[in-house]
């Protein structure tokens, strides 16, 4: 985002030191030296003290004339004063602005437009509204960069209603916005998802022809992609036929920041033909979005990609990477860039690290990764780092994994207690996932129903629903859908949920209820796919399917494996997967044949041996599928990671 330019003051020019002193030469300005002691919380005379606190007393600087007759001035050219005014600006030194304020009063100088113009935009850099906005309502409004400057002060920090309604002020006054006006209006916009008054600028916006000015656009960009309107967001960016770095990276945090990560990196591979040199800012959207769809390759390569470009001692890029390898599956590569970290001061770093750990189950490393950042001692210059919300979330998500209902209670309260951090949704849904599969149902209800602070959500149901199928608690499960029901009425997860558990407890009059009331509402099963990439192409699997060319070979491979496992143990769980009235021999039919076992089987024939299997799923992996696959990594000698929202690693041992 664009600033607007100040002249620079003339090194000739007194300085704010050399103004004071000459000013301490006065009855009213004794402490003159203290001020220039402390530049950034300044004290001053008691005369002047009230300027500080303009709730108390929002006037602004003024001179009786009985102080007049008493007090010689000390007198600057206009030239000089402003030099001085800007020197306060650069350092955001708002206490020695404040006196040069008064002394323009008491020179007569205090209604020069030059110099008052030149106040506002100090105020405004040292985040004193008040002030800005009273000597702003004083002045004449003919100078569009006064305007600027009042509206840039509300766009950064609010209310950003008033920059808006700044914005419309100005044009009942007859001036035209320019491209500084354009940026700071419509960062206001995107503070608020104002998405109705931000189309209507981008129609001043073509009105006065700044379409193309690349500030411009990246803040229509950037406003459009805070109102979830990517499509306008990508209209806005076509249009630019020069493109500079800044609006390549608008468009990119737009695509990622809206959940279309195959579109940031499909964007990625244009800007790199298009010649134009990524910033460190391009290589963290770009390396999370690889992180957001498990796509490794090309995450490994954008990060060859930013090490041949010079990034390989940028922080904010390794714990990109460490981010997406963690998430991918890959976490010893996570774990030493995460150790070559220089700054680990940075809470962000461990939390990627953390959840990492978390999310493929590692439950005590995970654990003593967070009582390791805990304990260790700060670096030199560098703060240690503190928890935050979703350090505990990561934390959490490994007792949850682990089962450790104990430790899990003791750092929710921990962080209650000890870091003031409300519980969230994502927090109270570990902790009833946690409760569920520990068979603490009731108390898992109970924490749901005393809620406090945020409403449950699907996610918090459907955790008390999982636990309910795993326990058989078909009373609460059938609470937990119909509430589910109520927040996403056309979801078929639930009821096929339900209609397992009504399955494993031999009900099948209750199956067919569930049935019909999918047919009833037209609720369709949503359909399973499993993908694998191999040699660069990607394979789709469904359940049962017959159609990849290779797929005699495919069901060989995976009849071969199956064999290998049963031998080691493995015994199919059909009883909470398939919720068919079927004889038990073709439910483990059923069962071997879902669409992850298929891309495993493809990718066994498909690799060379001992090589790592990813494979991505839509949808939960059954706990059937889960357990074949720990035996066929350990039968096959291979790691291979499940990805989707619940990712699951399984490493052979």
């Amino acid at each position: 985002m664009p600033t607007l330019s100040l002249r620079k003051s003339n090194p000739a020019a007194p300085t704010i030191s050399s103004f004071l002193s000459r000013l301490s030469t006065l009855s009213f300005l004794d402490s003159a030296s203290s001020v220039a002691d402390q530049p950034h919380h300044h004290s001053f005379p008691s005369s002047l003290a009230h300027y500080d606190h303009p709730r108390a007393d929002t006037s602004l600087p003024s001179c009786s004339s009985s102080t007049k007759r008493y007090i010689k001035p000390t007198t600057l050219t206009p030239h000089e004063y402003g030099s001085l005014i800007q020197s306060c600006i650069a350092h955001r030194a708002i206490g020695p602005g404040k006196q040069i304020h008064a002394q323009l009063c008491l020179s007569g100088q205090g209604s020069n437009v030059y110099l008052e113009t030149k106040l506002v935009n100090l105020y405004c850099n040292c985040s004193d509204l008040v002030y800005a906005h009273r000597l702003f309502d004083k002045m004449p409004k003919s100078n569009l960069f006064l305007w600027n400057v009042l509206i840039r002060g509300y766009a950064w920090d609010g209310p950003f209603e008033v920059a808006i309604s700044l914005f419309y002020r100005m044009l009942d006054q007859g001036l035209v916005p320019d491209n500084f006006t354009f940026p700071f209006v419509l960062k206001a916009c995107s503070a608020l998802s104002a998405l109705k008054q931000g189309r209507d600028i981008h129609d001043h916006v073509k009105r006065t022809g700044w379409g193309n000015d690349v500030f411009v656009a990246a803040a229509l960009i950037d406003m459009y992609s805070k109102c979830g309107c990517v499509g306008n967001a990508m209209e806005v960016f076509d249009e630019v036929v020069v493109r500079d770095v800044v609006l390549w990276n608008s468009m990119l945090a737009a695509y990622s920041h809206n959940g279309h990560p195959d579109d940031t990196l499909s964007l990625c591979s244009k800007m790199a033909f298009a010649g134009v040199r990524p910033t460190e800012a391009t290589l963290v959207t770009v390396i999370s979005a690889s992180a957001d769809i498990a796509a490794l390759p090309q995450g490994r390569e954008i990060h060859g990609f930013g090490w041949r470009q010079g990034f390989s001692f940028r922080d904010k890029v390794k714990t990109a990477l460490v981010s997406m390898y963690a998430k991918s599956g890959s976490l010893m590569v996570a774990r030493g860039l995460f150790e070559q970290l220089q700054d680990k001061s940075r809470i962000v770093s461990w939390n990627a690290m953390i959840t990492g750990y978390a999310m493929h189950g590692h439950t005590a490393v995970a654990i003593d990764l967070f009582e390791q950042m805990r304990r260790s001692e700060a670096a030199a210059a560098q703060p240690r780092p503190q928890p935050d919300h979703i350090t505990f979330v990561g934390v959490l998500s490994a007792c949850r994994h682990g089962r450790l209902l104990d430790q899990g209670w003791k750092y929710f309260d921990e962080m209650v207690r000890d870091h003031s951090i409300e519980p969230t949704v994502e927090h109270y849904t570990c902790m009833v996932d946690l409760l569920g599969h520990c068979g603490r149902l009731h108390e898992a209800y109970d924490l749901i129903t005393q809620m406090k602070t945020t409403i449950p959500d699907s996610g918090i149901w459907g955790s008390l629903l999982n636990g309910c199928k795993i326990h058989g608690n078909v009373e609460l499960g059938e609470i937990a859908v119909e509430k589910l029901s109520e927040l996403e009425p056309d979801d078929s997860g639930k009821y096929v949920i339900l209609s397992n558990m009504y399955a494993q407890a031999g009900k099948w009059e209750g199956v067919t209820r569930v049935r019909n009331l999918m047919t009833e509402k037209g609720i369709k099963k949503s359909i399973a796919c499993s993908w694998i990439e191999v040699k660069s192409k990607l394979h789709a699997f469904l359940s049962g399917d017959n159609s990849h060319p290779m797929s005699d070979a495919i069901y060989a491979e995976l009849e071969r494996v199956t064999g290998l496992i049963v031998e080691a143990g493995y015994v199919p769980n059909t009883d909470t997967t398939v919720f068919h009235d079927v004889e038990d021999d073709e439910k483990s039919r059923m069962v071997c044949s879902h669409s992850e076992r298929l891309a495993i089987a493809f990718g066994l024939i498909s690799t060379s041996p001992g090589s790592r299997l990813l494979v991505t799923k839509n949808l939960r992996i059954c706990e059937d599928c889960h357990d074949a696959i720990k035996f066929i990594s350990r039968v096959t000698r291979r790691e291979i990671t499940n990805s989707n929202l619940h990712v699951a690693i399984f490493t052979y041992h």
